[in-house]
């Protein structure tokens, strides 16, 4: 046996070896947290393997030895280190994740943003793009209750203008399972005077949200200070 096949057999594929679409974190950037397994999502908790297995094994390796996720959620950091490779970084890692999301679906109703006026999507977002200096294209995404699920940066632009595709809109919406969506974009200008091409993109994608059944309910333009509501001016 040579000694590169011996020391092969000692040290099983790395995640870095691995093609760039297989990568957890990759894969989670291009594509989304949604779309990515429980051991992938645990493999990026982990950040590395131990000498004879990658992240994305170690993962597997961990939830199948505590009986899934739900083992998982209930154990404790002397279980989780009783495993080759989980040290006390990554057992408190681990344990710091499942008690952020165990508070998160805890959270009552009112805690969650809601937005009942265009005056609430403009309370957060101007203090946040009053003074980029580049267009920032948002979408607020919004469960059937109209809370706010995420907010996201769908692209960002140059001095005067941003350029968006409905399927990069669209996409952000239905990985988050989005029953509504409002539009925001910031005029670096500081006037939040809507364009005629303002006008027509936002035409643009009501037309697609509709054929989604994902209704754009408004696009808000964000100026210094101040923002124009297109719903309220009627041209929504």
């Amino acid at each position: 046996m040579t000694v590169q096949l011996a020391t092969a057999m000692r040290h099983p594929l790395m995640i870095k070896e691995l093609p760039s679409d297989e990568r957890p974190r990759e894969k989670l950037l291009d594509n989304g947290a949604q779309v990515m397994s429980n051991s992938e999502l645990l493999a990026i908790l982990l950040r590395s393997g131990n000498q004879d297995e990658s992240a994305l094994r170690l993962a597997e390796h961990l939830l199948e030895q505590q009986g899934g996720l739900a083992g998982l959620g209930g154990a404790t950091a002397e279980a989780l280190e009783q495993v080759k490779g989980i040290g006390a970084a990554k057992a408190s890692t681990i344990l710091a994740a499942i008690e952020l999301g165990r508070r998160v679906a805890l959270l009552e109703p009112a805690q969650r943003l809601t937005v009942k006026t265009p005056d609430d999507v403009a309370a957060l977002l101007l203090p946040r793009f009053r003074y980029e200096s580049r267009e920032h294209f948002l979408a607020v995404l919004l469960s059937t209750k109209n809370h706010i699920l995420k907010t996201a940066v769908i692209s960002i632009g140059s001095l005067n203008a941003s350029i968006v595709h409905p399927r990069e809109l669209f996409r952000e919406a239905i990985n988050c399972r989005a029953a509504s969506v409002i539009l925001a974009h910031n005029h670096p200008s500081g006037d939040p005077t809507p364009s005629p091409e303002d006008v027509a993109l936002t035409r643009k994608l009501v037309e697609a949200g509709s054929l989604l059944d994902i209704p754009v309910l408004d696009h808000l333009i964000l100026g210094d200070g101040k923002y124009i509501s297109l719903k309220e001016k009627g041209i929504l």
